[in-house]
C-alpha cells in the first residue's frame, strides 16, 4: 500500500512538472495583465496603444490590420515563435531596437513560459482554441 501511495506521488509530481514546463494557461492570464495596459486578446480584442495578439504565433510582426507600427517592427523580418517571442519579451528593444513598445522586459522564464501558454489558447480571430 506505501508503495503504491508513493509511486502514484511521484507519477503526478512528474505530470505536474511536464505540465508546468508547457506552461500554465490559468497563470500566465495573471502575467498578461502587465500586458492589458498596452494590448487586447479575445474576441472583442482592437488595437489599443499596442496591437491585439490574437493569433500572434506564426504572424509576421507588423502585420495586424490597422495598427501603426514602427518601421524597426515592421522591417524587423520577424515571425513570432516561441523562440523569437521569449527573446523579445525579455528585452524589447533589444530584440527590435527602435520598437515603440516601451515595456521593460519579463525576466522570469516559468512567467514567460505561462504567458506563452496564454496566449496561444488564441486563434486569429480570437477565439480560444
Amino acid at each position: 500500500m506505501m508503495r503504491s501511495t508513493l509511486i502514484g506521488a511521484l507519477a503526478l509530481m512528474a505530470l505536474t512538472t511536464a505540465a508546468r514546463a508547457d506552461g500554465d494557461p490559468a497563470a500566465g492570464e495573471k502575467v498578461f495583465t502587465q500586458c492589458k495596459a498596452c494590448h487586447q486578446i479575445g474576441e472583442t480584442a482592437k488595437n489599443a496603444v499596442g496591437p491585439e495578439l490574437n493569433g500572434l504565433f506564426g504572424r509576421h510582426s507588423g502585420s495586424v490590420a490597422g495598427y501603426n507600427y514602427s518601421d524597426a517592427n515592421k522591417n524587423s523580418g520577424i515571425t513570432w515563435d516561441e523562440t523569437v517571442f521569449r527573446e523579445y519579451i525579455k528585452a524589447p528593444r533589444t530584440k527590435i531596437p527602435g520598437t515603440k513598445m516601451t515595456f521593460i522586459g519579463l525576466k522570469d522564464d516559468q512567467k514567460i513560459t505561462d504567458l506563452i501558454a496564454f496566449l496561444k489558447q488564441y486563434a486569429a480571430d480570437g477565439k480560444k482554441n
